[in-house]
């Protein structure tokens, strides 16, 4: 089982809301996720980040990759 760092979607049409979790990388999108990380939402002006680093820390430890999206979110919050 590979680990992903990466995104899930949540809100309504038009108006995304995200979370960062922790995820077998096989599963879907936005099904089965081991542990939520943070959350994202880009519809506030600036956009509303909240992210736990320990968490982030302990899955990086055991190896999770990390997706595009999520990258360049911890990378703009100073975790990577």
């Amino acid at each position: 089982m590979a680990v992903k760092i990466r995104l899930t979607r949540l809100g309504t049409k038009k108006k995304p809301y995200y979370r960062l979790v922790a995820a077998d990388s096989e599963a879907p999108r936005d099904g089965k996720f081991l542990e939520v990380l943070g959350t994202y939402d880009p519809m506030k002006d600036p956009a509303a980040v909240t992210i736990q680093k320990e968490k982030v820390q302990h899955w990086l430890g055991k190896g999770a990759m990390v997706s595009e999206s999520a990258r360049a979110i911890l990378k703009k919050e100073g975790v990577l």
